[in-house]
């Protein structure tokens, strides 16, 4: 059996809120229901919140959905208030986690739980990527190897008779201990870490509580050439680096991809850049014919200079001809290869305009882009324990 302890008793008085942080809404849901949500659907036996007593008229009704969860009062620190919930579990090993750190995965919790099981305890945590020092009076005093230093985070996962047993020790010699780690290190033995996730960070800020994306919109359109026009001799329109027959050729100074040049437009948009008029006039005889996909790779080099990263991408094609829906498939395989990410992220709409307009008329294509990018939170050091 698997007891979850979720801390959310604490103030969060550097965050600066007059009402508890984790009750607080981040992407329209309160920071205490995305804990709740993942630890419910790793199959959690039960979830133990700790909370003060002035918040529990606040935190019950969040706890309505999910029958496992029920609520421990807690005390003046942290310490106390997972004391008082450990005494309360049921379970054989209890996972202990921080409200405040809404980002929690499937993967870390099941992570968690398999080193409990392998090692007897198993405690989130990242190796440094900064330089640490230790300092005393705004003097650095040292400096450890940072290959040895890490920053430890939540869940933390125990068998529950040793942790208690921890706990009951540091009660009785009136120590503090910042997390369960600590407590368990001072008593029973060293704790076992696991990799944790740079997304899994924890709100302390009021800044923390502002989203880690963005969101870009882009359109563009392109004319048809009319009859006796000079389209070049050939059969098919580029869209999302997809050729596509058409009897009608779109007017261009590039490969006339107007599906990348929307979805360009609306990444620079999301990264607070110009648009790609700008960074690729049509007036420099350097992009004539350009290939739009190569165009792309390089507006995904400038946002990610920005630290951005695109995540989700939403596309909506206005084209009375060619047909298309035979080819959103390999257009969203084209972009997912493009843009690096999974092609279930991307969306790609078609649809006519009712003959109504130059849509309508067969006269040019229109495409609206939305994305949404990510900070990159960079996790690339492989550790084993």
């Amino acid at each position: 059996m698997i007891s979850v302890i979720i801390a959310a008793a604490g103030k969060g008085e550097r965050a600066g809120f007059e009402e508890n942080k984790v009750l607080k809404e981040l992407n329209g849901m309160p920071v205490l229901c995305y804990s709740l949500s993942a630890f419910s659907e790793c199959g959690a036996d039960e979830i133990l919140v700790t909370a003060r007593e002035e918040d529990e008229k606040a935190i019950l009704p969040l706890l309505a959905p999910y029958p496992n969860a029920r609520l421990v009062r807690g005390g003046k620190t942290r310490g106390q208030s997972v004391y008082n919930a450990l005494k309360e579990a049921k379970g054989e090993i209890v996972l202990v986690h921080d409200a405040a750190r809404p980002f929690v995965t499937k993967k870390i919790i099941r992570d968690c739980i398999e080193c409990v099981k392998m090692h007897g305890s198993g405690v989130c945590a990242l190796p440094a990527t900064d330089t640490t020092v230790i300092a005393k009076n705004g003097e650095i005093i040292s400096s450890p190897a940072r290959e040895s230093v890490f920053t430890v985070q939540t869940p933390q996962g125990f068998y529950k008779d040793e942790l208690l047993s921890a706990y009951e020790c540091a009660v009785a010699e009136g120590k503090q201990f910042t997390d369960e780690s600590g407590v368990y290190g001072n008593y029973i033995k060293p704790p076992r870490l696991f990799l944790g996730e740079r997304s899994n960070k924890k709100l302390t800020y009021p800044e923390d509580f502002m989203p880690a994306e963005r969101v870009g919109f882009g359109v563009d359109t392109h004319a048809f050439y009319a009859d006796g026009e000079g389209a070049p001799f050939i059969n098919f329109i580029t869209l999302g680096g997809v050729r596509i027959p058409s009897e009608k050729i779109l007017k261009a100074h590039s490969d006339g991809d107007v599906l990348v040049h929307a979805l360009m437009d609306a990444l620079l948009s999301a990264a607070g850049l110009r648009d790609i008029g700008y960074y690729f006039p049509d007036t420099d005889e350097k992009y004539r014919g350009a290939n739009s996909t190569e165009l792309l790779k390089e507006v995904l080099a400038r946002v990610r200079e920005r630290g951005l990263v695109p995540y989700n991408v939403s596309i909506s094609v206005l084209a009375e001809t060619p047909r298309l829906s035979p080819h959103i498939d390999s257009i969203k395989q084209s972009l997912s290869e493009l843009l690096q990410i999974p092609a279930e992220r991307i969306g790609v709409a078609a649809g006519t305009n009712e003959k109504l307009g130059y849509v309508g008329e067969k006269k040019g294509i229109t495409v609206y882009a939305y994305v949404q990018v990510h900070e990159i939170l960079p996790c690339k050091i492989s550790v084993s324990y």
